[in-house]
């Protein structure tokens, strides 16, 4: 139960700083990766503190630690090599990031605020997730005979 409020907390505590950054405002992300025109460098300091949070509890708790502190293990990516499937899907992520101005944990957010826009963005996310699940099977079925 105490692990399950510690999630729930920090979940909020994360949802909150998406707001108040700022990164569930469509306008201020496409304005943060518009660098070739009115370009709004305001989110850099966001990635930059979100980033060194990250790599001072990295640094420190990672190499003492046998597990996670709320998980039963550390789930680290196995893949080591950059191969098609990565980067059509890091083209479809950028793409739809800066179509959209969303990005799946700011877009799940901004539902919060009823905006048409986060609606859509979380229907077509769920839908393109969906259809990658469903092209995976049928192109695992043709390899298997």
């Amino acid at each position: 139960m105490i692990k399950n409020l510690i999630i729930v907390f920090l979940g909020v505590l994360f949802a909150i700083g998406l707001g108040v950054s700022k990164m569930t405002n469509p306008s201020k992300v496409i304005g943060f990766l518009d660098v070739t025109g009115n370009w709004d460098p305001s989110l850099a300091f966001v990635m930059a503190g979100a980033m060194t949070v990250y790599l001072i509890g990295y640094k420190l708790l990672f190499p003492k630690l046998s597990k996670p502190i709320l998980a039963f293990r550390f789930y680290l990516p196995t893949l080591i090599h950059i191969d098609k499937k990565l980067i059509i899907g890091s083209l479809l992520f950028g793409i739809g990031w800066g179509l959209a101005g969303f990005c799946p944990g700011p877009g799940l957010v901004a539902l919060a605020s009823s905006h048409l826009e986060a609606i859509y963005f979380v229907i077509s996310m769920i839908l393109g997730v969906a259809i990658y699940h469903w092209l995976s099977e049928e192109y695992s079925d043709m390899m298997d005979g």
